[in-house]
């Protein structure tokens, strides 16, 4: 999940008008949740709370623990992931350039690699990002490598390399984009990224102690509810939800507070530091911005961020993200193909 690493590495990681209000409804429960909608901008006001951030059932990783109590204060966010026709926007606006649109700097490269690694070959320093790039048999679920290939000319115009575009697909979210990409999309925006309690307070749409979005249904009983994977991981996607890669955004119903993808989809950015054992050291918190620093022990030698949501590449059978209090991390120049963002203000 680095765009500056080699592939035997992945295996560590993995504005303010036309407002009015409407009432959402929760597709869980007969519960009416009524939030304020900014339908210029898309955006939804979440009403401040208290909620146990975290989980200690059975499907618990070491850093969704020990559960602890946390206040946010109001907030607005993306009703949707920010698509490619948002995200062309700012770049007709901006003339930006992505991360993986540029060269990779060989001395940030060799800084992250072990000492004494041989410098890269210059092929290896071209513009690209990582490619899921499924196998057509069984592969072990503990190398990454399976499934991601670093593509030259992969970027967020060419999501899959040179051979793909987004023609037609900009109400799908955009991808392949950084965290430095995002913070500067959300500051054109005149935004900013959640922070990781605010999009966990909104993924749950009013919820409390259920492990989804939607409430306690697993995600494969009854009508598909998130874009997910369906089948044998990562060889065989039969589609039940009706999409084998990413879906346009709006694709599956709204949590509570009207919000789309909060599950599956792509994985979103959020501004927060990963550290492994943050948790472990939160009580109550107001407001909390996470770690002052990355600490990941698969991985010591580079800082990430954290990612939330799920990908269409989630399933039971391999990460199940798409739980609230699912966490997974990459470093801040990645680009992959399930991975994109939403703001907040």
């Amino acid at each position: 999940m680095f765009r500056y690493m080699p592939l035997y590495l992945l295996a560590g990681a993995i504005s303010l008008n036309a407002c009015q209000s409407r009432e959402k409804k929760s597709p869980s429960n007969d519960s009416v949740l009524v939030t304020t909608a900014d339908t210029a901008n898309h955006m939804i006001r979440i009403p401040g709370g208290t909620f146990i951030m975290g989980a200690n059932d059975a499907e618990a990783r070491q850093d969704e623990q020990p559960r602890h109590s946390v206040t946010v204060d109001s907030f607005w966010i993306d009703e949707h992931e920010v698509t490619n026709a948002e995200f062309a926007a700012f770049v007709k606006a901006t003339g930006y350039v992505t991360t993986a649109e540029k060269p990779i700097s060989k001395e940030e490269l060799m800084q992250q690699l072990p000492p004494g690694s041989p410098e890269p070959d210059s092929s290896m320093l071209l513009p690209g990002a990582l490619v899921f790039t499924p196998p057509d048999h069984a592969v072990p679920l503990d190398d990454v490598s399976q499934w991601w290939t670093f593509t030259l000319g992969a970027s967020w115009q060419h999501p899959q390399g040179p051979g793909s575009d987004i023609k037609g697909k900009e109400n799908l979210p955009v991808v392949q984009v950084s965290w430095d990409d995002a913070q500067a999309y959300a500051r054109w925006a005149g935004k900013r990224l959640p922070t990781e309690a605010e999009w966990e307070f909104a993924a749950r749409g009013g919820l409390n102690d259920q492990p989804y979005s939607w409430g306690s249904d697993p995600i494969t009983s009854g009508k598909p509810k998130a874009n997910t994977w369906s089948g044998n991981f990562p060889y065989q996607n039969t589609a039940v939800d009706g999409f084998t890669g990413l879906a346009p955004v709006r694709s599956f119903p709204a949590n509570g507070y009207g919000l789309y993808d909060m599950a599956g989809n792509v994985w979103e950015w959020v501004a927060d530091w990963y550290d492994v054992d943050y948790y472990k050291h939160a009580e109550h918190l107001h407001n909390p911005k996470g770690p002052a620093k990355g600490n990941d022990p698969e991985d010591p030698a580079v800082a990430k961020h954290t990612i939330r949501g799920g990908s269409f590449m989630c399933t039971d059978q391999y990460c199940s993200g798409y739980r609230v209090t699912a966490r997974m991390k990459s470093s801040p120049e990645s680009g992959l193909e399930n991975l994109g963002f939403r703001c907040v203000r």
